[in-house]
């Protein structure tokens, strides 16, 4: 499994709309896309949030990355064009205790 995670910290005046775009609109277009097989969306903070994809291979990711993601983060850039500080990881699974 590869998970690919993007946090985004934005200041409060911002963060509510950030909150529900990537609820209401972002996360269910990339959804769309079939390139992940579970989406999450977590809260650290009213300012802080972190999605987590996960693909089942490394070829789903470079899929989405190549074909889907720069319309879609030119999508969320024109929405919110200052005020999200966003960073990228992609994390490959090396074990799991369940």
């Amino acid at each position: 499994m590869i998970r690919y995670e993007v946090t985004l910290e934005t200041g409060a005046d911002q963060a509510p709309a950030v909150a529900a775009y990537m609820r209401d609109v972002h996360i269910p277009e990339i959804f769309a896309t079939g390139c992940f097989r579970i989406i999450r969306l977590d809260r650290a903070s009213p300012t802080r949030l972190r999605t987590s994809y996960v693909a089942q291979r490394a070829e789903d990711l470079q899929h989405y990355l190549r074909e889907h993601a720069p319309t879609l983060r030119a999508e969320f850039q024109a929405r919110f064009p200052t005020g999200v500080t966003l960073s990228r990881e992609t994390w490959t699974e090396v074990a799991v205790w369940e």
